[in-house]
């Protein structure tokens, strides 16, 4: 292909972003104002910005910022903490807090993603790990209708999982009303279970989010959505109070739970505003997803989202047909970032994955996906995942980069 034709699949990627951003606006505008309503509910000071030290006790603006995250989500409690230092941790935090010996967890749409697998004890060695605690372990596949997955319960399950995004796999991210339909389903045979979602990439990027689809608990990464792109480490939990409580007992100790917890009052300043860009940040990514997904559909490359499916998620994932496409990807969002722009990625293996994995992120925040990023482990099918963006124009540099490096790549 002539390098000078890309202008066409740009103009055209353009488009598609257009036409997209005219559904996709009135959730955005939703969810603006769903957050600048919690600000000015609850009275946000510049007090909340003082911080605290040692212990943490009395910490006001951690404590409002605890039931700021409750109203936006429509959750009876929240708990919003540097202390949970990356989404996996938020992740196994929940699970040690809702499971006891002998109970079960079910994960509900087939194996969740590679770096819980450890905390449930399905790799590495189990220390630590659910199983190595006596909880057991089941999960129903993706693909299974949903009333037999339903009926499909063990008696013994007591905590039923949905991870709401794709994960490393080749599906959509589950959308709220799929989410809803779920929760129903097992609240009609299964009354007595919790429901527990993984929102990882989904915040904002519908106009529900899935406690009021059914869902009793939900969690998710403070440098992925909710954090704007200016949080700079933690996580959430958000949902029933009993929960929370349970949950805030393992994060700490019982006795203690939430009420301790130091924050400087700089980070937590940036959560706070981080917090309040999330809508905005949200839909720069999803823009950027949607330009990625039309430019490569356009090159004949296998997409998930397409472009007229329903984004629940903002990861974006490209199918190529050799491991070294998918490395220059890589390499060419990293010559194109702002940090680390000189540094030339490789596949290498990464703690909490079983084969080797290439990452681009050029970010101000270490690891941060609601900044432009692209991984992949590496095994065949060779499928890419984009994510983030804080600005699409930025994003579209460097998404064209790579398109370029790869079709000159191609020719050659």
């Amino acid at each position: 292909m002539d390098l000078n034709q890309l202008k066409k699949y740009y103009d055209q990627a353009n488009e598609a972003v257009n036409q997209w951003w005219l559904s996709y606006q009135p959730i955005y505008e939703s969810n603006h104002a769903k957050m600048i309503k919690a600000f000015q509910e609850f009275k946000v000071t510049q007090e909340c910005f003082s911080g605290s030290t040692g212990y943490g006790y009395s910490d006001y603006g951690r404590d409002l910022l605890d039931n700021i995250f409750a109203h936006v989500f429509e959750a009876e409690d929240a708990l919003v903490r540097t202390q949970l230092v990356s989404g996996t941790h938020t992740l196994a935090v929940c699970l040690f807090g809702l499971l006891r010996p002998s109970e079960r967890l079910v994960s509900f749409c087939g194996t969740p993603y590679d770096t819980l697998l450890e905390v449930i004890g399905l790799t590495g060695n189990q220390k630590g790990s659910l199983m190595e605690f006596g909880i057991h372990y089941s999960e129903l596949p993706e693909n299974l209708p949903l009333q037999e997955k339903v009926e499909q319960l063990p008696k013994d399950t007591k905590v039923v999982l949905i991870q709401r995004s794709r994960g490393y796999a080749w599906r959509a991210s589950y959308s709220i009303n799929q989410i809803q339909d779920m929760c129903r389903a097992i609240r009609l045979k299964r009354p007595d279970v919790t429901i527990m979602v993984d929102n990882c990439y989904g915040e904002f990027t519908e106009e529900r989010e899935p406690l009021a689809a059914g869902a009793d608990i939900i969690a998710g990464s403070l440098i992925k959505n909710p954090g704007g792109g200016l949080a700079p480490i933690g996580g959430y939990i958000a949902g029933r109070k009993d929960l929370i409580q349970d949950v805030s007992y393992r994060l700490t100790s019982p006795g203690i739970g939430r009420e301790v917890g130091a924050v400087d009052g700089s980070t937590n300043r940036m959560l706070y505003q981080g917090f309040y860009l999330a809508p905005h940040t949200v839909g720069e990514a999803l823009k950027s997803a949607v330009y990625t997904a039309s430019i490569f559909s356009q090159l004949g490359y296998d997409v998930s989202p397409g472009l007229q499916d329903v984004r629940s998620g903002i990861v974006q994932a490209v199918r190529f047909n050799k491991e070294d496409e998918l490395i220059d990807f890589c390499q060419a969002i990293q010559k194109n970032s702002p940090i680390d722009s000189h540094v030339v990625p490789l596949p290498w293996d990464m703690p909490g994955y079983d084969d080797a994995v290439i990452m681009a992120a050029g970010t101000f925040i270490s690891g941060a996906t609601s900044e432009l990023s692209a991984d992949a482990p590496i095994r065949t099918p060779y499928t890419l995942y984009v994510q983030g963006g804080l600005s699409f124009e930025y994003s579209r540099l460097a998404i064209n980069e790579a398109v370029r490096m790869i079709v000159s790549n191609r020719n050659s």
